[in-house]
């Protein structure tokens, strides 16, 4: 079967794997408002590791353990990593519409950091969207936003964080196994954050609502990362890659369904400039591989 033969199909698992990835914040939203930040995380990756194991491994088998540049695919593990654990930080202190429109900065930067690092040409519509797209997050962080300083600060973390981690994808794409890369992501956060299970599982009982929140994290995030690796295989990067803007606008949906909070004027504009010009760049560049 063509690899492209079949872009609707490709079109409805991205769609998903991006409401599943606004739920998975969603979720961590709530949770860290209750628990640990450190204790949602862990238990969120190995969830995610298990479902990986349960799902790859018996048709995938050691293939999850290849790779050949290992250092650094865990690099790129350890970097998503502190990104999930700032944006839980992050997601504590604002709402999930602004932190997710601030973290979009993240995939701008990586097309002109890939000119310094990776040695691919960057057009001067690239330098102007990006510069387009900064403005659109000043927007959002405008002084009368009321968004926690702090948080702020945390959730431009998780764009240095997520810039290295896709700048990583772009170079390791070319010679390790996707399921591996995938594979060594949730296995590094799962060790990284465990650890500390002992010292951060405190405070209140779970209820069962509350526990199947914490299963659902890991659910969502693992069935998430799978549909959106599965749907490259369906439909052109070029046709996918635009869309993932899309998970702004479910962040914006499900912040308003579960916690009544709908973003100021500003943070509007400034979200819709955001989308605006990621998607330029999407569409005239080279499309990141994952």
């Amino acid at each position: 079967m063509n690899k492209v033969s079949h872009p609707f199909q490709g079109v409805l698992l991205f769609v998903s794997a991006l409401f599943l990835f606004a739920c998975m914040d969603t979720t961590t939203k709530y949770l860290v408002t209750h628990y640990n930040v450190l204790l949602v995380i862990a238990i969120r990756y190995i969830t995610h590791c298990i479902l990986m194991i349960v799902l790859l491994a018996p048709s995938q088998g050691m293939k999850l353990l290849q790779t050949k540049r290992t250092g650094l695919v865990i690099v790129r593990g350890a970097s998503l990593a502190i990104a999930s654990l700032f944006m839980g930080l992050a997601l504590q202190r604002m709402p999930v519409a602004e932190t997710t429109a601030i973290v979009f900065l993240g995939p701008m930067l990586v097309v002109l950091f890939a000119g310094f690092f990776l040695g691919e040409r960057i057009r001067l519509f690239g330098w102007v969207a990006a510069v387009i797209g900064f403005l659109g997050v000043l927007l959002i962080v405008h002084p009368d936003s009321g968004l926690d300083t702090t948080g702020t600060i945390y959730a431009f973390v998780v764009v240095g964080a997520l810039v290295v981690y896709q700048l990583l994808s772009r170079v390791l794409v070319t010679t390790e196994l996707t399921v591996a890369m995938l594979f060594y992501s949730a296995f590094i956060g799962s060790v990284a954050y465990g650890i500390f299970l002992p010292w951060s599982w405190y405070g209140p009982t779970p209820s069962l609502w509350e526990a199947l929140l914490f299963l659902s994290m890991g659910m969502t995030g693992g069935i998430g990362h799978f549909l959106y690796t599965a749907a490259y295989r369906h439909s052109p990067a070029s046709l996918l890659a635009p869309m993932n803007y899309l998970q702004l606008i479910w962040a914006c949906v499900l912040g308003w369904l579960v916690f009544n909070h709908v973003p100021d004027t500003l943070s509007m504009v400034g979200m819709c400039i955001i989308i605006m010009s990621g998607a330029i760049i999407a569409i005239k560049s080279r499309p990141i591989k994952f």
